[in-house]
């Protein structure tokens, strides 16, 4: 049965694919070869799926390799951007800084004005006071003179030129009392006037403040925003990479610790301005910020974070257990002499064979990381080298223990083998 199915089949198969036969001659011979339908069927088959399977990996490769670079430009115009919005703000915050120095300095004019023109406005109410008790003095001389003149009207009849000149005295003394009251009461509203002003000035410059203040607030939410965003992805990164970002940290401080200048104690409000206080504190909170960024950053630059290949390639194996090992590494296949480049930078501790990866290079990195590049068909470094992030060291190649043409990388922290694709993973979220 199997053979009737077969044999009809091919009958069908026939019509389509006849059947063709590969003559080899020889000097003493002649031999043929017959293809029959089903045997061109499967040849036809099998060349189809390998023209498709290598259509189809170049496709992804291609789309892979446009994704990344576009994904990196991306990221390189947004960290621009921010860049240039962050020192906007820095900007406008020193301006607005000095405006609010400035106001404060004016309120603090208006202030000792209206004290001053105070201080005046107590002097002449004082000296009214004192010459209204002149005043009441006099009138009460002059109250005791005229009952006197009434009850001795006989001696002052007799007594007419002297009477006279006192009178004509005490109404010279009135008058230059009227005046100075007179004076007194222009000064005291002259007065009163300067202070009402004084007191307008001081609530204008105390709103302006208030609008400088509010400014401030608008603008270091902005930068604190700004901050966050900033420092957010790096987090990420060194969360993803499996790094402690404390540890990080500090090891990196320890490194560019350096410090100098005369050290000044900072200045504080003798007015008891809350309002600055509280916008030292939180510019200090910001620089704070800034220098985790910046110490992130300096980090990323010591990390190897980069791609070991950056031509077309392919991903053969993964880091992980394997065929019942541990495979310490992941395999990027390629054609031989495919250009091989440093992650970061470093230096290289070793560059020849070794059992097992053939001709490799090893970079020791800041921080405890070790990069190894294997299987490499020629190596362009040499032991103690300097290296920096992207510098070509090798070829692809297939030396040591290797079934092609691929390179076998690894990253080690403090000499534990990690998941290399976590590094490149990770600076996707900054790079």
């Amino acid at each position: 049965m199997p053979l009737r199915i077969a044999y009809r089949l091919n009958a069908v198969l026939e019509g389509w694919l006849p059947e063709q036969r590969l003559f080899l001659k020889s000097e003493r011979s002649t031999r043929f070869v017959r293809l029959r339908p089903g045997t061109q069927l499967v040849a036809l088959g099998g060349t189809a799926l390998v023209f498709g399977w290598a259509i189809l990996a170049t496709a992804v490769l291609a789309i892979d390799a446009i994704s990344a670079g576009s994904a990196r430009d991306q990221m390189a115009r947004a960290n621009g951007a921010f860049e240039e919005r962050l020192d906007a703000l820095a900007a406008e915050r020193d301006t607005r800084a000095s405006e609010a120095a400035a106001a404060q300095a004016r309120f603090a004019t208006a202030l000792e004005q209206v004290s001053r023109m105070q201080n005046e406005l107590l002097a002449s109410e004082e000296r009214r006071r004192e010459l209204e008790t002149g005043l009441e003095v006099v009138q009460a001389s002059l109250q005791d003179a005229l009952a006197a003149r009434a009850s001795d009207a006989v001696a002052l009849a007799a007594d007419q030129p002297a009477q006279a000149d006192r009178s004509e005295e005490i109404s010279v003394a009135l008058d230059i009392l009227s005046g100075e009251l007179d004076g007194a009461a222009e000064g005291r509203a002259l007065a009163e006037a300067d202070a009402a002003e004084a007191r307008r000035q001081a609530q204008q410059i105390a709103v302006e403040r208030d609008a400088i203040v509010a400014r401030h607030d608008e603008i270091f939410a902005q930068l604190e925003a700004a901050v966050e965003v900033s420092v957010e992805p790096l987090q990420k990164m060194f969360e993803s990479a499996g790094v402690d970002a404390d540890r990080l940290l500090r090891t990196v401080r320890s490194g560019y610790s350096g410090q100098g200048g005369p050290l000044e104690p900072m200045s504080y409000s003798s007015r008891g301005n809350a309002a600055i206080s509280q916008g030292e504190a939180r510019a200090n909170d910001i620089l704070i910020s800034l220098d985790q960024i910046n110490t992130y950053r300096i980090a990323a630059d010591k990390m190897p974070l980069a791609m070991p290949v950056q031509a077309a390639f392919r991903y053969t194996s993964g880091f992980g257990a394997r065929w019942g090992r541990q495979h310490a590494g992941i395999d990027m296949a390629g054609p031989v002499g495919t250009p091989i480049y440093a992650t970061g930078e470093g230096t290289v501790t070793f560059a020849g064979w070794q059992r097992g990866y053939g001709n490799v290079i090893k970079i020791q990195h800041e921080l405890g990381l070790e990069t190894r590049y294997g299987h490499l068909n020629k190596i362009h470094v040499r032991a103690g080298q300097q290296v920096s992030r992207g510098a070509r060291i090798g070829d692809m190649g297939n030396t040591g223990r290797s079934t092609g043409p691929h390179l076998h990388y690894e990253v080690r922290v403090k000499g534990t083998a990690v998941d290399p694709l976590s590094f490149i993973k990770a600076a996707q979220n900054v790079f």
